[in-house]
């Protein structure tokens, strides 16, 4: 996972150079720590999280988040079975939204470092954040990690939700 996370990141182009720095740190982080894929990484971990759109790309699934509080894209920590990135992107947003079937977009679309309380005291989540389309006529179904979850028109995004969401909905109006 660690060697992915490097290669994914290392040949990945920043959109801008606010996205440039972030993948220059996380880079920096992975030189550091070699555990660094993984939650038990005390000062930061690497994680994956993924936007799904419905099959006509006009709607994004979002989770209230049960912990959070927010209406969020859907992903988390990378697990031991998780070979990739994207593998852990994938697995996520399949078990966050009970829809098999969802099609990954080629790379990730952007990433976001924020702090969370995996540990005492604090972690930081180095997120990779990618798309994927649901098939037609998908149904999503909620997990015990989300207080809602629902299909929101990419111009009407739901409140309490954030700059990064919205900045990840962005970006996957033009991603191929």
């Amino acid at each position: 996972m660690h060697a992915d996370a490097v290669r994914v990141l290392s040949a990945w182009t920043a959109p801008d150079a606010g996205q440039k720095a972030v993948r220059d740190g996380f880079l920096e982080h992975l030189a550091a720590h070699p555990d660094g894929t993984w939650r038990e990484c005390v000062p930061g971990h690497i994680t994956a999280s993924t936007l799904v759109l419905d099959a006509s790309r006009s709607r994004v699934l979002l989770t209230l988040h049960a912990k959070v509080k927010r209406w969020l894209q859907l992903g988390g920590h990378c697990e031991p079975g998780d070979a990739t990135l994207a593998d852990a992107a994938l697995r996520e947003a399949t078990e966050e939204s009970g829809i098999s079937g969802l099609v990954l977009l080629p790379g990730p679309l952007r990433l976001d470092r924020h702090l969370v309380p995996c540990h005492p005291g604090g972690s930081w989540h180095l997120d990779v954040q990618y798309a994927a389309v649901a098939p037609p006529g998908a149904r999503a179904e909620r997990s015990d990690e989300s207080d809602d979850l629902r299909w929101f028109p990419l111009d009407d995004l739901p409140e309490p939700t954030d700059d990064v969401v919205r900045a990840l909905v962005a970006a996957a109006r033009t991603a191929p």
